[in-house]
Parts: C-alpha cells; structure tokens; sequence
C-alpha cells in the first residue's frame, strides 16, 4: 500500500515538470506537427572533432569531401544519393 503512495506522488510529480511562467495557452502561431515529416525522415547526425570540423566551412563541404573520398576509394555508387 505505501508503495502504491509512493508511486503515484512520483508520477504527479513527474507530470508537472513545466514551470508556471510558461504559458503555452497564450502563444500565438505555434503549428502543431510541424516538423513531423522531417522527423520520420530519420537524420544521420555525426560529431566531428573540432581539428576536423575547422577544415570545413559548411555541411555541403563535409559532404562534398566525403563523396570524393568515396569515389577515389571505389566506394559504393553514389549517383542515386547526390543532392
């Protein structure tokens, strides 16, 4: 019985975890599921080092980079994957 108490002030706490000063009632333009799609697609995200990160200015020069590696080391084809 005192394990059932226990639980249940756990989960009340657990579900008011938002602070009183935000209000999201009053927010104006917000869309629900605005990301979703891109979400499903799913994402690749990778960390680089920082020594690495700082030879490149962008994304698309990682990727850029990437793709030549790729091609000079007889990877898999690449024609369907390119931007």
């Amino acid at each position: 019985m005192e394990n059932e108490s226990l639980m249940k002030r756990i989960e009340s706490e657990e579900e008011d975890d938002l602070r009183p000063e935000y209000d999201f009632s009053q927010m104006k333009g917000g869309v629900r599921g605005k990301y979703v799609e891109r979400y499903r697609e799913g994402t690749n995200l990778v960390l680089l080092d920082p020594d690495v990160a700082a030879a490149f200015p962008d994304a698309k020069a990682v990727n850029d980079a990437l793709r030549l590696l790729l091609r000079e080391k007889g990877g898999r084809s690449l024609q369907n994957r390119e931007r």
